[in-house]
């Protein structure tokens, strides 16, 4: 009779740890398909919205928090291999003319900083053809099967990382900013007094010059209509100073 209340006892045990993981699967799935960010006018993930002309490819965009998922929904690219997904990570996908746009946003820079290394060092290592990358902020963009790599780099400028980080007490970084701009201001008003003060001395000659030209030129008219003076008495003189009119 032990031996069976024994028995009913760790079948019970079993069946609860059974239905423990089977909650905490469930919960995990919840948590890895759900956004941190959701927009107060839709309800949809913030990272949907910015992907370049949202509404014109929002039939084939598709948000994951999941590697396999995306994973599937890109046919398995081998870039993504390097890529780790830590819990936040979030990616969203949508076909453009330019080529699939894959965008990989992490939580912080020290992330996506690493997995910018990752991506480059497999790039140089593995170059991959109609791929096209480029880090924006927290976002890891890449355009997949690019037919054209200016209009694909064109297609990576319209993403925008639109997220600004706020100190909620004094900002520690405060003095080396103020620096930056007392050095910055120093330099611009140094450049600025010495580009007037050449621009004035250029000035002050040119209309020295041409105030001196005109002076001349008037002096010279005057002289031309001057009737000549001589005190000679009729007599010849020779016109060393040019004042004496023509015989």
């Amino acid at each position: 009779m032990d031996l069976l209340r024994l028995k009913a006892c760790f079948s019970s045990v079993i069946l609860l740890m059974i239905l423990a993981a089977g909650a905490g699967v469930a919960f995990a799935q919840t948590q890895t398909s759900k956004s941190q960010e959701i927009s107060d006018v839709d309800g949809q993930p913030v990272l949907l919205q910015h992907l370049p002309n949202y509404e014109r490819v929002r039939a084939s965009a598709v948000f994951t928090t999941d590697k396999a998922v995306l994973q599937s929904t890109v046919q398995k690219r081998s870039i993504l291999e390097v890529l780790e997904f830590p819990f936040g990570t979030e990616a969203v996908t949508a076909l453009y003319p330019e080529g699939r746009l894959l965008i990989v946003e992490y939580t912080n820079p020290q992330s996506s900083s690493e997995a910018d290394t990752k991506i480059q060092q497999f790039i140089a290592e593995k170059p991959q053809a109609g791929l096209v990358y480029k880090r924006i902020g927290n976002y890891n963009a890449f355009v997949l099967d690019a037919p054209d790599a200016v209009a694909a780099n064109g297609l990576l400028d319209q993403v925008k990382y639109e997220k600004t980080v706020q100190w909620l007490g004094e900002d520690p970084h405060i003095l080396k900013k103020l620096e930056r701009y007392m050095v910055t201001t120093s330099r611009d008003i140094m450049i600025a007094t010495v580009l007037v003060i050449v621009l004035g001395l250029a000035a002050s000659v040119l209309a020295g010059i041409a105030v001196g030209f005109i002076f001349f030129r008037v002096r010279d008219q005057k002289r031309a209509h001057r009737t000549a003076f001589s005190d000679a008495g009729g007599l010849t003189r020779l016109n060393l100073d040019g004042l004496s009119e023509d015989l």
